[in-house]
C-alpha cells in the first residue's frame, strides 16, 4: 500500500533521554574501523578517487587546538595547511563559538531580501570597511569564494552595462590559476584535469600563461623579465580580442592550489599598468591571501597593486562556518548602487551566524595584532628556516612565499631548474611521508605546500620545518637521490 505524503505525515516520537544519552555514547565509541566503513558506504569526498580511498581508508579528524589535530587513533598531527588555507585564528577559539550561539539564540536566520537587514552583518560589513584599502567600502556576501567569483562575474558585466560598454563581455584569467569548483569558478581557474570534467563552461572566459619561472622560464631570462614577459601576455591577448570586448582580468596575487607560486615584483605593476590603459576591470581573488596571511590584511597589499573588486572567503571566518564576500571598489559600487536592481543573491548572503562569527574573527586578528606579529616576526622567522633548512637540498629547487605561505618546488636536478617527470607521483610520496609523520602539508603536482595557521609560534614552526625535512629526505632517499 502506498500513501500520497500530503495526506499522511509520520511523526517518529520523542526519543527518552537515556536513550538519546546512549545513541550520543554509541556515536562516540566508535572505532576508527566503523568510521571508516559508515564513510566509504555514504560520503563521497570532493577531488577524490573513492574507489583508491575507500580501499585505504580515510583518516578520521576528531578534535582539533590551536595548531593541531587529533585523530580517531589518538595520533597527534600538526597542521601545515590551517585545513584548506582557513583556520587563520587557529582551533579551539572559544570567542567564535560564543558568537555563533549567542547570535543562534537571538536571530539564527534572516535573508537579506526584501528590504531587510539585521545587525550582525551591518557591523561587519562596516568592520571589513575599516580594515580594506580605503577604496573598499561595499560588500556583496555569498557562502564561499567559488560562489564569490561568479558573483565578480555578475558585478563585472553589470557594470559595464551600466556604462554602456555591451560589448565588453570577455573575462582574462591565467592558466593554473584556480578560482574555484563551481561552473564559473572552474571556468575561470586554468586547470584543463577540471575543465575535462565539465564540458558545459561559461562562454567569454579565455586564458594567458602564469608566471611561474621555475617551471616556463626558457633561456637566460631573470625572474623580473620573465615576469615581465608573461604580464605583457596580458596587453597581446586584449589586441587580440579587441579592448572594446574586454570586461575584467582575474588573478590571485599569489597561485594557491597551483603551487604557491610568487611572480617577481615586475609582474603586478605591469598587469595593472595594462587594465588601466585599455579601461579594464583588475579582479584580486584573495580567497587564500586575504586575512593575513602574507602579512598584510590583504595580499595585493603585498604585491603594492589596486584591485577594483577583491573575492573574499576562507580566513574571513578561519572557516569555522561557509561564508564568502566580495569587496567593490568605489567607483564599481557607485554603478551597481545607482542604477537599478542587481539581479543576483543567495538565501545565505550575508547569514547572520555567518556574520556574527565572521566579525567575532576578524576583532580577534585585529586586537590579537596577529597580521602583524606574521609580518613583523612569525612570518619572517618560518620564511627564515624554511630557506636554511633546504639550502643546497638535493631536491629542492626553489622555496617561494612570503608570510606564512610558502611553495617548495620538488625537482630532479635545482640547480638546472629540471623538474622530475613524474612530478605529480614524486608529489604524492613525499605528502605520504608528511601524513605518516603526522604533518600536513598538500602536494599540488611537484610543489609542497605549507600555509599554517597564523597563531603558531616558533616552536611549532619549528616542529613543521623539522618534519618536514623528515619527510622530504626520506623522498629523496626513496628516489635513489643523495
Amino acid at each position: 500500500m502506498s500513501y500520497r505524503t500530503e495526506e499522511v505525515a509520520y511523526v517518529q516520537p520523542a526519543q527518552p533521554a537515556a536513550s538519546a544519552q546512549a545513541a550520543q555514547a554509541a556515536q562516540q565509541q566508535r572505532s576508527t574501523a566503523e568510521y571508516r566503513a559508515l564513510d566509504a558506504a555514504h560520503h563521497i569526498h570532493p577531488f577524490s578517487d573513492m574507489g583508491s580511498l575507500n580501499r585505504s581508508g580515510s583518516r578520521v579528524i576528531v578534535k582539533a587546538q590551536g595548531v593541531y589535530l587529533w585523530d580517531s587513533e589518538g595520533n597527534k598531527v600538526i597542521d601545515g595547511m590551517a585545513g584548506l588555507w582557513c583556520v587563520n585564528v587557529g582551533y579551539g577559539r572559544k570567542e567564535l563559538a560564543d558568537a555563533a550561539y549567542k547570535q543562534m539564540q537571538e536571530l539564527p536566520y534572516y535573508n537579506t531580501f526584501f528590504k531587510t537587514t539585521h545587525p550582525p552583518v551591518i557591523e561587519l560589513s562596516a568592520l571589513l570597511a575599516e580594515l580594506a584599502p580605503e577604496p573598499f567600502n561595499h560588500f556583496f556576501y555569498c557562502n564561499s569564494g567559488s560562489e564569490g567569483n561568479d558573483t565578480v562575474l555578475r558585478i563585472v558585466h553589470q557594470y559595464w552595462a551600466t556604462q554602456g560598454k555591451h560589448s565588453k563581455k570577455f573575462v582574462i584569467s591565467r592558466k593554473n590559476g584556480y578560482h574555484g569548483s563551481t561552473i564559473a569558478g572552474g571556468t575561470l581557474g586554468g586547470m584543463g584535469y577540471m575543465h575535462e570534467q565539465m564540458p558545459s563552461k561559461v562562454e567569454n572566459i579565455v586564458h594567458i600563461d602564469q608566471p611561474y619561472f621555475f617551471g616556463e622560464a626558457e633561456g637566460n631570462l631573470t625572474p623580473e623579465e620573465f615576469a615581465l614577459a608573461r604580464a605583457q601576455q596580458l596587453e597581446a591577448k586584449i589586441l587580440e580580442i579587441g579592448a572594446d570586448n574586454v570586461a575584467a582580468f582575474i588573478g590571485e596575487p599569489f597561485q594557491g592550489a597551483g603551487g604557491v607560486i610568487f611572480p617577481a615584483s615586475t609582474y603586478w605593476p605591469e598587469i595593472q599598468r595594462i587594465c588601466r590603459k585599455y579601461d579594464i576591470l583588475l579582479v584580486a581573488d584573495e580567497v587564500i591571501g586575504g586575512f593575513g596571511r602574507t602579512g598584510e590584511w590583504f595580499a595585493h597589499q603585498h604585491f603594492g597593486f589596486e584591485p577594483d573588486l577583491i573575492t573574499l572567503a576562507k580566513g574571513l571566518t578561519s572557516g569555522y562556518v561557509p561564508m564568502g564576500a566580495v569587496g567593490l571598489h568605489d567607483r564599481v559600487a557607485k554603478a551597481i548602487i545607482e542604477n537599478g536592481d542587481f539581479n543576483h543573491g543567495l538565501t545565505y548572503s550575508g547569514h547572520p551566524v555567518a556574520a556574527a562569527v565572521a566579525l567575532a574573527n576578524l576583532k580577534l586578528l585585529r586586537d590579537e595584532k596577529i597580521v602583524e606579529r606574521v609580518k613583523n616576526d612569525t612570518g619572517l622567522y618560518f620564511q627564515k628556516q624554511l630557506r636554511e633548512t633546504f639550502a643546497n637540498h638535493p631536491i629542492i629547487g626553489e622555496i617561494s612565499g612570503a608570510g606564512l605561505v610558502a611553495g617548495l618546488q620538488l625537482a630532479q636536478d635545482p640547480k638546472a631548474r629540471k623538474r622530475f617527470a613524474n612530478g605529480g607521483d614524486v608529489g604524492t610520496i613525499c605528502r605520504d611521508f608528511c601524513f605518516n609523520g603526522n604533518l600536513i602539508m598538500r602536494a599540488t603536482g611537484d610543489r609542497m605546500l605549507l600555509s599554517p595557521p597564523l597563531v603558531i609560534n616558533k616552536l611549532e614552526i619549528d616542529e613543521i620545518v623539522s618534519k618536514a625535512k623528515i619527510a622530504i629526505d626520506a623522498t629523496a632517499q626513496q628516489l635513489g637521490i643523495s
